[in-house]
């Protein structure tokens, strides 16, 4: 091995992968390559999956890499879908829908952030993708729940998952839902990632586990600038040594800790990331065609989210341990431009119980700010944006009484009932007034007062909602005691997940990473949410792993046939 291999190795305690200067290579020049293909995935998450099987159905020769056992956000999301245009699980349920009333809807939620012909495409590609999905073993239905929710209830799977039913978002066409739930007796992303990784070993992609890429190797062409892509620096564990055994059982813990024991799955990083740096060896591996980054976000980077999105460092971090910004990072250090890392989708859910947006969301004042039927990333941005992070839900007797019931009777998932309850019977705030309630929670009373009675009389048809509210979500508030649930941003008992939205700008047409002068950087490519894409604007319920499977075969086309 040459000795530019030996760098340096980081500090202990960092859990971000260490992303080196690229190896500079002269024409001609002969390197110790340990391993050659056509394609090199980098990340085996659902686009690394999508990118290595469409590569392989190309005829390329496919290796894929990936820091810890495959799987990513993907194999931890709910699995869901985002399909439209006429699937069948639409037209089961006695939908219609086109591909341009997918795309007049999705053009308010992905706010320019793709081109009019890519969201074009997306649209009429959707059914086929999804049945692209269905070929390689994933499976859907067309069951729907009774209510509007961010997650469907056991035994359904296909349902409204972004704002399709909220009357601003409307058009001259009937919503549909579009929202895809893959089959699964539990949450879907294990059963949908479970699928993608079978059909990834089935089509004859290698795979190389517990290997992650610190520098690319980059040709130097004869002025001294920098060239082709050739391949990667990989540092991997030893196989079958016990500190692997140990790295691999990390990574499950980190999934089975995230949720409720964050200080546990950090520490369980920690040590992972401490065992990649003491132990992992440097191969360097040839890419014939190109290297495809597949990643996943940065949101478990803490120096992109502070330096990005400040305002969203007290969220809780949704995404695969890997999700560090490493592909982002690897192609900006050849010259890749990256857009939008500031875009971090923050999910305030208040349904279900599905009486809770019949409440009223408040700001630190007392007034309304945001359409509370609306989904909970629109929520959340504008919580997040214009409210400093801080709002209360308010509830009365009957609503709070209604919502009990949903969560004890409702055929709601734990994960959804257990924490309402919680949140209603414990860390609430409880008032016989909206006056006494405004001085607990230190609004103006005067202002809350106002809010209720106009909300109130919008409920009652004595006027419109003046947030849009639709009529059959607006209720009266008027029988104590008032309950206030604190839903800010930070709030230890209501997390608030967040999800990173940018990266690396590609060309559209081929998934091609292009350089800060928008020209392609020859065979380097990425996809999934390493990449700039259809939900890098703005976030709805599946739209993240529909994308997966949109810019992942993209990639994976283009870079076998380059």
């Amino acid at each position: 091995m040459p000795d530019t291999l030996q760098a340096p190795r980081p500090p202990r305690q960092s859990t971000v992968t260490p992303i080196l200067p690229p190896l500079l290579v002269d024409a001609g020049q002969a390197l110790a390559w340990s391993d050659t293909t056509d394609v090199l995935v980098v990340g085996w998450g659902a686009a690394g999956a999508c990118a290595a099987i469409e590569a392989r159905a190309a005829g390329a020769e496919v290796l894929v890499l990936d820091r810890f056992g495959g799987g990513g956000a993907s194999v931890l999301s709910g699995g869901v879908v985002y399909a439209g245009g006429g699937t069948p699980y639409q037209q089961q349920a006695g939908f219609a829908d086109t591909p341009q009333a997918m795309q007049d809807y999705l053009r308010q939620e992905v706010n320019g952030m793709v081109s009019e012909a890519t969201l074009q495409r997306f649209c009429q590609d959707s059914a086929a993708n999804l049945a692209w999905l269905e070929q390689q073993g994933v499976r859907f239905g067309a069951s729907m729940p009774a209510h509007k929710t961010s997650y469907p209830p056991k035994g359904k799977f296909l349902y409204y998952s972004g704002n399709e039913v909220v009357p601003a978002y409307g058009s001259s066409q009937p919503a549909a839902p579009r929202g895809h739930r893959a089959l699964s007796p539990g949450q879907s992303g294990a059963a949908l990632y479970a699928a993608l990784q079978d059909s990834t070993r089935k089509a004859g992609a290698r795979t190389l586990t517990q290997a992650s890429v610190r520098r690319l190797v980059q040709e130097r062409l004869a002025d001294g600038s920098p060239g082709r892509v050739l391949g990667v620096e990989v540092w991997q564990l030893p196989e079958g040594a016990p500190a692997t055994r140990r790295h691999a059982e990390l990574d499950g813990l980190v999934a089975q800790w995230r949720l409720y024991q964050q200080g546990r799955a950090e520490a369980a990083r920690r040590e992972a990331a401490g065992i990649e740096q003491a132990q992992a060896q440097p191969r360097l591996i040839r890419a014939r065609r190109g290297v495809i980054l597949a990643t996943g976000g940065h949101i478990y980077n803490p120096e992109l989210v502070a330096q990005h999105a400040p305002a969203y460092r007290r969220g809780w971090k949704v995404g695969g341990a890997g999700c560090d910004g490493s592909g982002l990072r690897l192609g900006q250090s050849v010259g890749a431009a990256a857009a939008a890392l500031g875009a971090v989708s923050g999910w305030r859910f208040i349904t279900p119980p599905y009486s809770w947006p019949k409440g009223l969301v408040v700001n630190r004042r007392g007034a309304r700010f945001c359409n509370e039927q609306v989904y909970g990333a629109k929520l959340g941005h504008e919580m997040i944006q214009h409210q400093e992070g801080r709002a209360w839900l308010l509830l009365d007797a009957g609503l709070r009484r209604r919502a009990v019931w949903e969560c004890l009777f409702g055929g709601l998932w734990s994960f959804q009932a257990l924490p309402a309850l919680a949140l209603m019977f414990r860390y609430r705030t409880k008032a016989a007034t909206l006056e006494a309630l405004a001085a607990k929670i230190g609004a103006d009373a005067a202002t809350l007062r106002a809010t209720v009675d106009e909300a109130n009389a919008a409920a009652r048809g004595e006027r419109e909602d003046p947030l849009g509210k639709s009529a059959d979500m607006r209720r009266v508030l008027e029988k104590g005691p008032f309950y206030a649930i604190n839903i800010s941003i930070g709030e230890k008992m209501f997390p608030l997940a967040t999800l990173s939205l940018g990266g690396l700008r590609v060309h559209e047409d081929s998934g091609q990473v292009l350089d800060a002068q928008g020209q392609p950087l020859p065979g380097l490519y990425a996809a999934g949410r390493t990449a700039v894409g259809i939900p890098s604007g703005g976030y709805i319920s599946g739209l993240s792993l529909a994308d997966c499977v949109f810019s992942g075969r993209r990639a994976g086309r283009c870079a076998a046939s380059a």
